[in-house]
């Protein structure tokens, strides 16, 4: 007697589906039957989504931080605090940064970490504009708000290193952001006070 399994088309789905982030077989199975069930407008609105996400979404020029346009919001919100800059290594960092309510400054986005180990150095992270951005004498503080595992604490020492000859405070949040964890992974209120309580490098 023949094993039955699913069809290659749903196969595929599935296939498609665990390489998500967090995403297993269980879990890909489970959404592939939700997408099937789904009403063909909501499936299809889905897949333009993620399309139309794919084709606008880019890179800020400034930041790095990513937007529909050529410049974020914060960059071009003349309300935030141009002295400060906040270094995180992901854009979804700054959202956690923002929920606190108790940052105004602005941002930088470096898109990973220092990881030897992975072949990730320097030139692979978006350093170099980040040290284009401290040439003009405006920026008096920048926080290093990199992940408290062993590859953010390794960025975050490099990059002090590197901005410590233009005299700008280097800073990084205080340990109430638990060591070895994600900023996203974080809630408001211990990131606000890690914010509050950031301490020099």
């Amino acid at each position: 007697m023949a094993l039955y399994f699913y069809p290659p088309s749903v196969e595929e789905l599935i296939a498609a589906l665990t390489k998500l982030p967090g995403v297993g077989p269980k879990t890909a199975q489970r959404l592939a039957m939700h997408l099937l069930h789904a009403r063909e407008e909501d499936a299809a609105g889905l897949a333009e989504a993620i399309l139309q996400a794919r084709e606008r979404v880019r890179r800020c020029h400034i930041c790095g931080n990513l937007t529909d346009e050529e410049t974020c919001p914060v960059c071009q919100d003349e309300q935030r605090d141009t002295t400060t800059i906040c270094v995180v290594e992901q854009p979804g960092d700054c959202i956690v940064v923002e929920k606190t309510g108790q940052y105004q400054g602005l941002y930088h986005v470096l898109h990973g970490a220092l990881s030897p180990m992975e072949g990730i150095g320097p030139n692979d992270l978006n350093m170099a504009s980040l040290m284009q951005r401290l040439q003009n004498g405006n920026v008096q503080e920048v926080i290093m708000a990199t992940n408290t595992g062993v590859e953010g604490e390794a960025t975050a020492l490099y990059l002090a290193r590197q901005i410590k000859p233009l005299n700008i405070k280097v800073s990084r949040l205080a340990y109430g952001v638990a060591v070895g964890g994600d900023l996203e992974y974080t809630d408001e209120a211990t990131l606000g006070r890690a914010l509050q309580g950031r301490l020099s490098i």
